[in-house]
């Protein structure tokens, strides 16, 4: 017994070397854990310029390591964040190089509704700390946009509803930049259409819009997850082109929402507020002319009968002569008598002076008295009567100046004239109208004309390839699948000879093709 005791040979146990033992471990461990789902937060998360993602699935007591490969994590319709709870669907495998054990995921997701509510509050409270919600940097939305660029996925009914929303209300020119409004293209693609149309150079090849509409139907909240992206948040807050959100029905909310410069509860009520009715607008313009018409016949009316009071409130001419003319006559009868007597004055003093005067001053004396009796004996009653008569002449004269037959007619020739410019103001106005109604017409049938749609209903079509236009033969032969839009819809199609490509065999990734893995394990 002391001899078997004190023996230390290696004995009937079997010897295995290090990878030998490692690799019994990696086939039990994956064997009996081929497929499991795992419930937990995430943790320390970090994401390699190879496109991996390395992260920690926690609860209360234990850690589990694992590792979402590039091809997968590509696919992901929510993508992992740092504390948010989720269910990893995968399979468990072991690290030779470290002797650690790890998850590598296939799917992951928040762990039910209320994970991805709490995500997305704690998200929104962040970017309205940074002010992109604040009402004061949103922009007044144009009045009449003259072009509008549409957001959307071009094969669903809401881009239908937009254009023919806009057809109804107004006509405008539409660019419209497809997305996918749903799964993990989602985000990035709205994002890259954003900042691509605030990219475009005013009078390029390319027009500028004046608006945007981002549009996308109703859905639920992991339909709608990709407009709660940040991406797309902060390019919808830094669009330089005032930006509409138009995401989901009325009581669907997604963060886009608040950091556009309008909201509108559907598609189509976001075609309506992009531009107003033109039958409304024509309907304006009908009632401010003839607004303008009755402003303009009031005011001639007004002014026309202010004339006519000013007219009656004038006094008659001959009254105003009358009260002149007696006094005239008045005066020409006291005129007579007033010169005799101041003569016969002027010459009893000149007496009384002469026999004071030497005979010298007497004789100038004498020759000055014949030089103003001379005068004075001119002054007879008869030569004062033509006077007299002479004087009612320039007043009758002056009289029919002020005839209420000519002030009557100058009254008439005034309101003709008046009239005449009224007429013609009226008809330059009318005119202008009219010549602004003719323009808008011609523009709209030419839009009309220029536009492609009008030339597929005469018997055209258009041939695409993954979203570009064929116009050869050569490049229709290349094509793998086509995709011809008739007037009255579009049709897909397989050239003859083509073939769907063959999916390459799919190797199962393992830890020795990543030596990255190893730096965090």
């Amino acid at each position: 017994m002391d001899d078997l005791i004190e023996d230390d040979g290696p004995g009937n146990a079997p010897e295995f070397t290090v990878s030998e033992l490692s690799g019994a471990v990696k086939r039990t461990v994956e064997g009996a854990f081929s497929h499991v789902r795992v419930r937990g937060e995430v943790g320390r998360l970090s994401r390699p310029r190879s496109g991996h993602i390395y992260l920690d699935l926690k609860d209360d007591r234990s850690v589990l390591a694992a590792v979402i490969w590039k091809g997968v994590s590509g696919r992901l319709a929510t993508q992992p964040e740092e504390g948010m709870e989720v269910i990893a669907t995968g399979r468990l495998t072991t690290f030779p190089g470290q002797s650690k054990y790890q998850m590598v995921i296939e799917d992951i997701r928040p762990a039910g509704v209320g994970a991805l509510m709490a995500m997305l509050e704690k998200r929104r409270a962040v970017l309205q700390a940074e002010g992109l919600f604040a009402e004061g940097r949103k922009r007044p939305l144009p009045f009449l946009p003259e072009v509008i660029g549409v957001i959307t996925s071009p094969s669903g009914a809401v881009i239908r509803d937009i254009l023919h929303r806009l057809r109804d209300r107004f006509p405008r020119r539409v660019l419209i930049w497809p997305v996918a409004v749903q799964g993990e293209k989602c985000a990035p693609e709205v994002t890259n259409a954003i900042k691509g149309f605030n990219a475009i150079q005013p009078g390029g090849p390319i027009p500028r819009p004046d608006l945007l509409i981002v549009a996308r139907g109703g859905g639920s909240l992991e339909d709608l997850w990709g407009f709660n992206d940040e991406g797309v948040v902060r390019a919808a807050a830094a669009s330089d082109i005032p930006l509409i959100s138009a995401v989901g029905h009325e009581t669907d909310t997604t963060l886009i929402d608040f950091a556009s410069d309008k909201r509108a509860p559907t598609p189509s009520a976001a075609a309506e507020m992009a531009v107003p009715v033109r039958l409304d607008m024509l309907a304006w313009v009908v009632a401010q002319d003839a607004a303008l018409s009755r402003a303009v016949g009031q005011a001639v009316s007004t002014r026309k009968q202010r004339l006519g009071d000013l007219s009656r409130a004038l006094p008659r001419p001959d009254a105003l002569l009358d009260t002149p003319r007696q006094r005239l006559d008045r005066a020409a009868d006291r005129l007579a008598p007033a010169l005799r007597a101041a003569t016969q004055n002027r010459r009893l003093v000149s007496d009384r002076l002469a026999g004071r005067l030497s005979p010298a001053l007497s004789r100038a004396l004498a020759v000055k008295r014949l030089a103003y009796e001379r005068p004075a004996a001119a002054l007879t009653p008869a030569r004062l009567r033509r006077v007299v008569a002479d004087g009612k002449i320039r007043v009758q004269a002056l009289g029919q100046r002020l005839d209420p037959a000519r002030l009557t007619a100058r009254v008439v020739q005034s309101r003709q004239r008046f009239e005449e410019v009224s007429q013609r103001f009226s008809r330059v106005a009318c005119n202008g109208l009219d010549v602004r109604r003719t323009q808008l017409e011609s523009l709209d049938r030419l839009r009309q004309t220029l536009g492609y749609t009008a030339t597929l209903k005469r018997g055209y079509a258009v041939i695409r390839s993954d979203d570009l236009v064929i116009t050869t033969q050569a490049s229709a032969a290349a094509a793998r699948a086509l995709e011809i839009e008739f007037a009255d819809g579009k049709l897909a199609v397989t050239p003859i000879g083509a073939s769907a490509p063959k999916p390459s065999p799919k190797r199962r990734a393992t830890p020795e093709d990543d030596p990255e893995q190893g730096s965090l394990l």
